[in-house]
């Protein structure tokens, strides 16, 4: 039996409209997105300007001598607001010990790191730094022993992979101890990393593991691996999770990265994970191209490199209204980009499409060191939205410095305490012109 033909004529039409208005979405930059209220449009870098007063509150605690076991200097820079308005900062590589000067050795204007006794000072692999509502640092997390502080998180042991593997801690999310409790736990992501030589001098990696601790105490209780590569034999091809981790809905979404040696750029990769079960490695799944599978070896890129593409081997992601946006270094950029320039790429959802890049930003960086052939070099933008209350988003960035080619960052750090501190930016977002 023959439709009536006016039924069809109105289906067509219902479907030419939504097809129409697809395109034009598509087009405008605006799409309507299932899982938020707010639409989702393009985005890009409008304006940015350097932010003295987190600059500051750290350069003010690090160079304070009134304690010589807490923090000088560090890396990493990731940040969690704790239940009570308290922040959490998590750092990797951490300098300890007292602040000298200025001026320092080489005669420049700046304080430098050493011991009382003029050795150098110590550096552990990781800390923690609490900070009040505003964000301004007050103590330092360490681990005490009989032999001096140590890192929070303490190294691998023996037993659990090669001699000199570590800790490094990136993304930290407060959620309920299990789904649905009342009970709510920190947890931190972590990267585990042994020696290595060659490309591998900042360390091979190795696996993603969570750390769970109390709250409000912050006592560590456990440490659990989530996704071991250690099977996969080139180091390249281990992807690391939590450079990044946004909670949506009922779901902590979790990016991670490769870092291949034969690519100037890393490739962005996505798992996402149940409320409250960050630390049960069952309960994370992986984005493979169609949907979501347990397994990490069934991952695939959500933003490859290739061209102007790809990512740094780290970078951050945040949500703004309907739009998910991802700051990295412009790693693929050319030209020296790739340790001194930030760039964006936008989407609709967590995995993608990503569009970009977009926009870019050169933050102030201290010159090179004189009669020397180090680099300055700025790397590691993070994102902090806890921090709102002044127009656009807090971004930090990480300053270090380079030497000669294959060779690691060497002696100006510790001339220089203006070196190997977060600074940090506010960035404004526009849509498309």
């Amino acid at each position: 039996m023959r439709r009536p033909v006016g039924r069809v004529s109105r289906r067509t039409a219902v479907l030419a409209t939504l097809l129409i208005a697809a395109v034009l979405a598509a087009v405008l930059g605006t799409v309507p997105t299932s899982d938020n209220a707010a639409p989702c449009a393009a985005r890009q870098i409008a304006s940015w300007a350097p932010e003295p007063r987190f600059t500051n509150a750290f350069a003010r605690y690090g160079n304070d001598n009134s304690r010589l076991d807490d923090w000088t200097g560090g890396d990493g820079t990731h940040s969690v607001r704790l239940p009570g308005g308290r922040v959490l900062w998590l750092f990797s590589d951490t300098f300890l010990d007292r602040i000298q000067g200025p001026p320092n050795p080489k005669g420049q204007p700046h304080s430098w790191r050493r011991k009382a006794d003029g050795g150098l000072p110590g550096l552990l692999r990781n800390s923690l730094v609490l900070a009040d509502p505003a964000g301004r640092p007050y103590r330092t997390l360490v681990r005490r022993t009989p032999d001096g502080p140590a890192g929070y998180f303490p190294d691998p042991p023996r037993a659990h992979g090669p001699a000199g593997a570590w800790r490094w801690p990136v993304a930290a999310r407060v959620e309920p101890r299990t789904p649905g409790s009342s009970e709510r736990v920190l947890r931190v992501l972590l990267w585990n990393r042994a020696p290595g030589t060659g490309p591998w001098l900042f360390g091979e990696p190795r696996s993603t593991e969570v750390a769970t601790l109390s709250l409000p105490r912050l006592r560590l209780e456990r440490l659990t691996t989530v996704a071991d590569r250690t099977a996969v034999p080139d180091p390249g091809a281990r992807v690391l999770y939590g450079t990044a981790a946004v909670p949506e809905g009922r779901y902590t979404y979790v990016y991670g990265g490769d870092a291949p040696t034969g690519r100037p750029a890393a490739q962005a990769y996505l798992a996402r994970v149940p409320t409250g079960r960050l630390a049960e490695a069952r309960a994370w799944r992986y984005w493979d191209g169609t949907g979501w599978r347990a397994g990490a070896g069934r991952a695939v890129p959500v933003l490859r490199s290739g061209g102007r593409r790809g990512v740094g081997s780290a970078y951050t992601v945040v949500r703004d209204g309907g739009t998910w946006v991802l700051f990295t270094m412009d790693a693929a950029g050319g030209g020296g980009r790739g340790l001194a320039t930030f760039t964006s790429y936008w989407a609709c959802t967590a995995h993608g499409p990503w569009h970009g890049p977009n926009g870019a930003v050169t933050p102030p960086r201290p010159p090179d060191p004189a009669d020397s052939d180090e680099r300055t070099a700025v790397y590691n933008p993070q994102a902090h939205p806890e921090f709102t209350a002044r127009p656009g988003l807090l971004l930090s960035y990480d300053v270090n410095t380079l030497g000669p080619p294959g060779s690691p960052a060497t002696g100006a750090v510790n001339d220089d305490v203006t070196l190997y501190r977060p600074r940090f930016l506010r960035i404004r977002m526009t849509g498309p012109e």
